[in-house]
């Protein structure tokens, strides 16, 4: 498949995806759809997880499975967006340094 044809995956970016995210994003995919991906999968990257991954559930389409609600061509970032990128810790929030305890010394 060449780079027009990955776009064309049912998976948005799938090559950028996480092996934890492709099992929940499959869940809408039917049976044809995670076929397609499991053959892109062992052309390219070939993650030994993510096949098994796509394999299970696969077999679980075939004895029966119904694709869940929801649309993984649109689901988010596997980043939460609200995150605002800067940690409210700093020095000035930070606490006093203690002297460590040394061996034998107790604190009271």
């Amino acid at each position: 498949m060449s780079a027009q044809q990955s776009n064309a995956l049912p998976l948005p970016d799938y090559d950028q995806l996480p092996a934890g995210s492709v099992e929940h994003r499959i869940r809408s995919l039917g049976s044809d759809e995670v076929q397609r991906l499991l053959q892109y999968e062992q052309e390219h990257a070939d993650r030994p997880q993510v096949k098994q991954i796509l394999t299970a559930r696969l077999d679980q389409l075939e004895s029966g499975a119904e694709p869940s609600e929801g649309d993984a061509r649109t689901a988010g970032p596997d980043v939460p967006s609200d995150t605002p990128g800067t940690s409210p810790v700093s020095p000035a929030s930070a606490a006093e340094p203690e002297e460590p305890l040394r061996h034998g010394k107790h604190k009271m």
